[in-house]
């Protein structure tokens, strides 16, 4: 696998950091022990930048730098939507500024942060937390641990 390039579908083992470009570490891996495993397309990478890694060989490092249409998108006013009181979970403490999962009919989850709340309704903003974020991307692929298409 070692003369392969990364195609969609693929299993990776993977090196990764999503800095802001002012340096904020928002995640990385990059100091653990062993990598991370993933499959292009499984919902544990942004999309966004999953396409980054496509052609990358293993033993590869590379640093993006990435607008944010790019990466996470810009943000979107008809992503924030007021919600009734009776959907959010029970469970959930509400408080400004909270990021919460809500789950969708088909299983995926959609995270929102709460921008405030009323008796008539809680305001929730769907946008992706990094949404207008100019980041930084590291990636090293360790290795193609199994590829569909070869």
């Amino acid at each position: 696998m070692k003369d392969s390039c990364v195609a969609s579908g693929d299993t990776l083992s993977l090196r990764y950091a999503i800095r802001l470009r002012n340096g904020t570490e928002i995640v990385s891996n990059l100091d653990e022990t062993g990598p991370d495993t993933l499959t292009l397309g499984d919902g544990t990478l942004a999309s966004a930048l999953e396409q980054w890694l496509i052609g990358l060989k293993p033993g590869e490092r590379h640093v993006f730098l990435l607008d944010p249409w790019q990466a996470f998108g810009t943000r979107n006013e008809d992503m924030i939507q007021i919600l009734a009181p009776a959907d959010i979970p029970a469970e959930i403490k509400l408080e400004p500024d909270t990021l919460i999962e809500f789950s969708l009919p088909n299983g995926q989850t959609l995270p929102g942060r709460i921008l405030e709340i009323d008796p008539s309704g809680v305001k929730v903003d769907f946008n992706h937390p990094l949404a207008d974020c100019p980041i930084e991307f590291e990636v090293e692929v360790v290795d193609i641990l199994s590829n569909p298409a070869a």
